[in-house]
């Protein structure tokens, strides 16, 4: 083998170390968390101070409701521009010494008690809102829910009793009671034939109810009077209440398990602090300032 030669495979071997060696390189930079200056990125500064990328996100979770008709682009460049006005004047603030503002003070103390709160109370509620308390909400709620009745019915709601005795007649000639409350019921769900679904008695009126749990699947009642007017009902079907699924209710049951366990906390809390209510000559009722959302689940839609 020429000197040449070995030169040349030498050069080769060189070369193709390196492209392993850079191409290592690159797989490990690929690897390599980002930094937070890359996740991070300031975008303007104002006098000096930087606004960041996270500046942004937390105006925009602050601001809310009034940046939801936006586009993303138009809704950074608002937060944005809102973000640099408020460091302007916050600063001019700064020197007209209105931090020193009695009723400035009392305003931050307040702010800041109510964000020690807040952010407590959701560490507190994400806590507990685990998979299996969930679950065992559900469980609780549907053996509470199982077995009890619904009806499926249709009604044609008219004003008078001589209406909803003219309806009858021609129901008893054979007429569809559906295409008839299309035509002639008052009812807002007249369009859909008269059909009201699934319901529970209680979810009607008395009236209403009695008669059409009374009803078999199938038969038409006689007029029907209730405060709404006069109505004709045909029960379609009956059965036996089912638990909806518990991932149609999941994010229900999810509120209810944070609520209740914010509220168990404070109420603990509230068991070992020294509260003197001074408006009140008598010893006060212990308020229950927050009280978990009702335990109910929605029925099942057909």
């Amino acid at each position: 083998m020429t000197s040449s030669s070995s030169a040349a495979k030498f050069g080769l071997r060189a070369h193709l170390a390196y492209a392993a060696t850079g191409c290592l390189a690159m797989v490990l930079l690929a690897g390599q968390p980002v930094r937070a200056e890359e996740a991070n990125p300031v975008l303007a500064k104002v006098n000096g101070a930087e606004i960041r990328q996270s500046d942004v996100a937390l105006a925009e979770e602050e601001l809310g409701p009034s940046l939801a008709q936006m586009d993303p682009a138009t809704k950074k460049d608002n937060v944005l521009a809102f973000l640099i006005d408020m460091k302007i004047v916050a600063k001019a603030a700064e020197a007209k010494k209105i931090e020193d503002r009695d009723d400035f003070k009392a305003r931050l103390a307040f702010t800041r008690n109510r964000l020690l709160m807040d952010n407590l109370l959701a560490v507190e509620g994400k806590a507990a809102t685990t998979e299996e308390a969930m679950k065992k909400v559900y469980e609780d709620a549907s053996k509470q829910i199982t077995g009890e009745q619904e009806v499926h019915a249709r009604h044609i709601l008219v004003e008078t009793e001589d209406e909803a005795k003219a309806i009858e007649d021609e129901l008893k000639k054979g007429a569809d009671f559906a295409e008839l409350a299309k035509k002639k019921s008052k009812d807002p769900g007249a369009s859909d034939g008269g059909d009201l679904g699934f319901f529970t008695k209680e979810q009607m009126v008395p009236e209403f109810s009695n008669v059409a749990f009374a009803l078999e699947p199938g038969k038409i009642s006689d007029p029907v009077k209730s405060q709404f007017g006069w109505h004709i009902i045909k029960v379609e079907e009956k059965r036996n209440r089912k638990a909806p699924e518990f991932e149609q209710v999941k994010a229900q049951i999810e509120t209810y398990v944070t609520r209740k366990a914010q509220a168990d906390y404070v109420a603990k809390l509230r068991e070992t602090a020294k509260v003197e209510r001074m408006d009140q000559p008598t010893e006060a009722a212990k308020p229950d300032a927050m009280k978990p959302a009702d335990s109910k689940m929605a029925p099942a839609k057909k």
